[in-house]
This record gives structure tokens, sequence and C-alpha cells, in this order.
């Protein structure tokens, strides 16, 4: 099958890609960061562009991971958010309605408001806390108006990509390497992660259902930051060198607030006997083991 994938410069890509060459699948992949040379730039924003290389590799699947995924960014910006996330998928949308082409459209557990105590199911009503969910939902509202063949996936706190990841686990991990023997954590917000590894090798399984829709796909269990924080130096054996305090999100101010639960239960997944994805402890544990090689150097600062 060819295969178009937008935003294939970052985390999430960077696990589905080599997938789906696995599969021998054919590829076409675009970015505005041509980070890799199999690359190529396309701005998905741009409408004439896009439908200039729609029209002429006339692929049979987009695959659109390109979004504008800082959230503060996007409530300082609303312009800018709603280019990338709203515009942009418009865009291919109108590609894949003119010629005829099935649509996978990447979104996220902040359109929800997050004060629901269980996790979010595909059932439940979206209301967006800030305007990056806002803006991502405006997109699931495209996709589902205009097309009848498409996948909506939610995925929660992305993790992947290791130094391409610019998201929590990382940071985290980055300030312990930097000699930080002592970090202060929110603990009052609550979240689903979502290993890019685990989603990659969970997505085929969802496409080949055919049965299009909206979907959540998350690590199993939930936890807060200060959790995974806690986890993070247990696996890197840092227990006795690194403490992690729990704090208030009140004591951390950002421009855009948060959602206090972006909770997320893979709810279709697990009717349909396909929530295969394992729990997020274990991915986290898989995930810091795999690449060792890279923090080596932490063990010689404690």
């Amino acid at each position: 099958m060819k295969i178009l994938v937008t935003g294939a410069a970052g985390m999430l890509a960077s696990e589905i890609i080599p997938r789906l060459i696995e599969d021998n699948h054919q590829l076409l992949q675009v970015d505005l960061n041509q980070r890799l040379p199999d690359i190529k730039k396309l701005d998905v924003a741009d409408t004439k562009s896009v439908f200039s290389y729609v029209e002429h590799y006339r692929p049979e699947y987009i695959f659109h991971l390109a979004a504008e995924t800082n959230v503060d960014l996007c409530e300082k910006n609303h312009d800018h958010a709603l280019r990338a996330n709203y515009l942009g998928t418009e865009n291919l949308v109108y590609a894949c309605q003119r010629y005829n082409i099935k649509l996978l459209y990447i979104s996220t557990a902040g359109v929800f408001w997050g004060d629901k105590k269980e996790p979010y199911t595909e059932f439940d009503q979206p209301n967006p806390r800030n305007f990056y969910g806002q803006s991502k939902l405006q997109g699931e509202y495209v996709v589902q108006k205009l097309l009848n063949k498409y996948f909506i996936i939610r995925a929660g706190w992305m993790v992947g990509g290791w130094e391409i990841d610019k998201k929590f686990v990382y940071k985290i991990i980055q300030q312990i390497q930097q000699g930080k023997r002592q970090l202060r954590v929110v603990s009052d917000k609550f979240g689903s992660p979502t290993f890019t590894k685990d989603f990659a090798s969970n997505v085929m399984k969802v496409i080949n259902t055919n049965r299009y829709g909206i979907y959540h796909m998350t690590n199993q269990g939930t936890c807060s930051r200060y959790e995974i924080a806690l986890k993070i130096v247990e696996y890197l054996d840092m227990k006795n060198h690194v403490e992690i305090i729990p704090i208030n999100s009140s004591e951390f101010p950002l421009p855009a607030p948060r959602a206090d639960s972006e909770m997320l239960r893979n709810y279709k997944l697990d009717l349909l006997g396909i929530n295969d994805l394992p729990h997020w402890e274990e991915s986290l544990k898989d995930y810091i083991n795999t690449n060792q090689h890279k923090i080596e150097a932490i063990s010689s600062l404690a």
C-alpha cells in the first residue's frame, strides 16, 4: 500500500515508519523538518502544495501525524495553532475526498476538559481545556464531517524518540544527566502514557479492521507526572541519589491551562479484543533499558 506520512520527522513517525517499511508498504515521507534524507519538505497548511503533491503521487492512505503539539505556543498564538492543526488537516481531508484516499488522523486526550474521575472513553463528549485541544478537536470535526473512511486515534502523554523527544520523560532524564539531584514534579495532574513503540505496534491492527471511527490508544494504566518521575529514577538506579518532590500545579504556572485528567481508556479496543498495549511501567522500563547506552554517564554522577 502506498502511504503518505505527514510529520515524518517526529517522534511518533520514528516508530511508525520502520513498522510500515517492515510490512512492505511504499512510503511517502513529508515534514517541514527534513531531519532525514528520505523526508521531503511539505507544509500541510499550504493548500496548493498539498493538492499538487497528492495529485502527483496518489497515495492510497494518508497517515496524518503532523501537528503543533506545543501546548503553550498554541495558547499564545491561536492563528499558528489553527493553521497547523486545523487548516493542515482540512487540506488533507479535501485531498482525501477528491482522490478517494483513506485517512488516519492522530488526536489527543487534550480534547477533554479533565474533570472526570475515571478515564475518558470514546463515548464521552469532548470539551477542551486549552487552545491546543481546541485546535485538534477542530481537526477531528472536519475529518468526521467530510470523510467516511477515516480513523481518528487519540493518544495520551506521548513518550518516544529519545533525543528527538521534547516532552516530559526525556526532560526528566536530561535534568538527571545534567546533575540535578532534587526535582520538583507536579503530582495533581493525571494521564495515560503512550509509548510510540507500542502505539506503532498496535496501529495497523486497528487500521486493518476497516471499522472506521474514533479510537483511544494508550498504554495500560494511569498515573501522575510525579509517579512517572519516581519510576524514571528507579529504573535509572538513582533512587538513593535523586529526590523527587511532589508539588501542586499551582506552583508551576504555565501559559496554557492543563486538564486535571488526561486519562483515557481504550474502550473500543477492549470491545474488539485488540487492546494489546502493555502497562506504562513495563514500557517505561523497556524504553530506558533500550537507551541505556546513551545514559551511562549518569552512573558516574551518582
